[in-house]
């Protein structure tokens, strides 16, 4: 099992979550202090509250960043070393790198849609000309970039995992017990393959035993 796949998918799922609820909040901007402190409410706008050109740029972004992120945790599990489909340890590293071109992508579109929709709001706020109800950031931009930042680090984790299932398996070395002492003074001689044991005792002169 790779750790380095499990935060991956750690990273990716978690960054889906949190793409899925910015998609689904109504707090992508709401009514400054100010005006708050006069009126004593509250008013916020998502992406399904409004008909605006860019309002809809940003919501074709964010449901292709859910779509997106929804098939890379698919990808994800079949990638993965520990599941039991998706092949050999080659097809599953394709898998696993194409789950995190898949994330990258849904993190770009995320990032892309909430930075679009933050561009708007900043520009109306400080325009001098602009007259009309002026909105701050909301909680739903700040998710919606945590969880691009998320699908794009785990994705760019899937893509450097391909490496590990494609390590080839390591190889056992088989014990073949010690060498023997009479094998330790066997000599070759030339290529014919013919050994010769020597005595030792042989080796000295009678002389020397006296």
């Amino acid at each position: 099992m790779s750790r380095a796949q499990i935060s991956a998918l750690v990273f990716g799922v978690g960054g889906f979550g949190a793409l899925v609820a910015a998609t689904a909040s109504n707090e992508w901007k709401v009514t400054t202090r100010a005006s708050s402190v006069i009126t004593a409410t509250w008013v916020y706008q998502g992406l399904w509250m409004n008909c605006a050109g860019y309002i809809q740029a940003c919501r074709g972004l964010m449901i292709a960043a859910v779509s997106l992120g929804f098939f890379g945790s698919i990808f994800a599990l079949f990638g993965m070393k520990c599941t039991k489909v998706g092949g050999s340890d080659k097809a599953k590293a394709k898998i696993a790198c194409l789950a995190g071109i898949v994330f990258i992508l849904s993190g770009l579109c995320s990032m892309t849609g909430c930075s679009l929709y933050a561009n708007k709001i900043t520009t109306e706020f400080f325009d001098p000309l602009y007259v009309e109800q002026k909105y701050e950031l909301g909680a739903a931009l700040f998710i919606g970039w945590a969880g691009a930042s998320l699908c794009i680090i785990g994705g760019v984790i899937f893509c450097f995992s391909i490496s590990d299932n494609t390590k080839p398996p390591r190889m056992g070395y088989a014990y073949n017990g010690a060498t023997s002492v009479l094998s330790s003074r066997t000599k070759y001689h030339g290529a014919g393959g013919d050994f010769k044991t020597t005595n030792p005792s042989k080796q000295f002169d009678k002389n020397a035993y006296v």
